[in-house]
């Protein structure tokens, strides 16, 4: 489909992004199919999928029962058996009945055939709060799905690389969870390529170049960060990183800033104990201990559910208090 006048004009939102990398590869590899709830007459919960089954037919963009372990399993048996199914499931707090599907079953199937068959499939997921969403629409999973070995991890926090990332996900021969942050879905517009690309799957992003602090985050969180870095002093310089990929996890990225900057904090919307960020913090100070010049610190939500929409905001990291870390660690 054409691009309209406003993505010409203003570029994509993360929405936009995503809705083209999937009609991109769908049109370049017509074993490329998606399936879930809502995401063919309707276009999906966000929107995202919008006009594709009017595109390429019912029979390639499936609208599901409302059976995530349904969802799954057919994604599954339809990757094992040669297609690329880009499944979608409606919210990540959704992913629970799932759960056995994806992670018993496709993130070991490589291993259980002794790489005689893998299973490429893709699902992509509404990731994370902010958007002042209902229980178990809110959440922030990833921890438990970097912990799953065989699965692949993305958050993708601009549209530009949402669609490169989405392409290398689909082609990848391996299941990744595409994890789609909704607090950043419509939230601003930047020019994307509009030819196919792909950014390769486990590398990072510096988001900005620093030598006094390194911070480390994904997903909606990068804004959060880049906000706060607008409240420092101007003689603090801070090295801002995107992962974009959590697993693989570009250690070599994360290793040589901290190595530099010898400070690190790491921020995140989940939950801080057995966390991902506490994996970063820990192999940071396993690899990079004679670098450091203070303990890693880390901003997290808290330990406990996500609050409804009254205190979702002061669950969520925010740039003050990204921003006193910070400082905090600077001065130590």
């Amino acid at each position: 489909m054409p691009r309209t006048k406003q993505q010409i004009e203003k570029g994509l939102t993360l929405v936009d992004a995503i809705n083209e990398a999937l009609a991109q590869e769908m049109e370049r590899d017509e074993r490329v199919v998606c399936l879930g709830e809502d995401v063919g007459l309707n276009g999906g919960v966000f929107r995202v999928t919008e006009g594709l089954q009017k595109r390429f037919g019912a029979d390639r963009v499936i609208d599901s029962p409302l059976a995530e372990s349904g969802i799954m399993g057919t994604s599954v048996g339809l990757a094992m058996a040669g297609m690329r199914p880009v499944p979608e499931i409606q919210f990540e707090g959704f992913l629970g009945p799932a759960y056995d599907q994806l992670t018993s079953h496709a993130a070991r199937f490589r291993n259980r055939t002794r790489g005689a068959i893998t299973c490429p499939l893709t699902v992509r997921v509404p990731w994370g709060g902010g958007i002042h969403a209902p229980e178990f629409h809110s959440d922030s999973p990833e921890a438990i799905y970097v912990h799953t070995p065989g699965l692949k991890v993305v958050v993708a926090a601009t549209p530009t690389d949402a669609k490169g990332l989405l392409t290398a996900a689909i082609r990848d021969p391996d299941p990744v969870v595409f994890f789609e942050p909704k607090r950043v879905y419509r939230s601003f517009r930047e020019q994307v390529p509009e030819e196919q690309y792909e950014i390769p799957l486990g590398k990072a992003r510096i988001v900005s170049e620093g030598s006094d602090v390194t911070v480390i985050t994904w997903g909606a969180n990068v804004f959060q960060c880049l906000e706060a870095l607008d409240k420092l002093p101007e003689d603090l310089s801070v090295e801002l990183i995107d992962l974009r990929t959590l697993s693989p996890l570009d250690f070599d990225t994360v290793c040589a800033s901290a190595e530099k900057t010898g400070r690190v904090v790491v921020v995140q919307e989940a939950p801080k104990t057995c966390s991902l960020a506490a994996e970063i913090g820990m192999t940071v100070m396993e690899k990079c201990f004679l670098h450091l010049q203070a303990p890693v610190q880390r901003v997290c939500g808290y330990d406990t559910v996500m609050p409804y929409a009254k205190l979702e905001l002061e669950y969520l990291p925010n740039a003050d208090r990204i921003a006193e870390a910070i400082q905090q660690v600077a001065a130590y």
